[in-house]
């Protein structure tokens, strides 16, 4: 393994613990603005349709892996920058 994606493993996990908070955040202002509760149904909550639940987790899966990608090239590209080898 190239020394530099060992070095850039402690870099990575931070921040994908902040992108998950970040992506958290962002999906709970999304689902907001769409007109439903405060907080994304659970798939067993019987309270909720099929459609509902399906539509939440589709939306959740689509915010998380768009801030993942992000974050992950943001940190990728900022540690090329600061010492001139791409960490992957």
């Amino acid at each position: 393994m190239k020394a530099s994606k060992v070095a850039y493993k402690p870099i990575g996990m931070a921040l994908g613990a902040a992108g998950g908070a970040l992506a958290g955040a962002l999906f709970k202002q999304v689902w907001k603005k769409l007109g439903h509760d405060d907080d994304a149904p659970d798939a067993t909550d019987p309270d909720r349709t099929w459609r509902e639940i399906l539509i939440a987790a589709t939306l959740q899966g689509a915010v998380f892996a768009a801030v993942k990608a992000t974050v992950d090239r943001a940190g990728a590209t900022a540690v090329h920058r600061a010492t001139g080898v791409w960490p992957g």
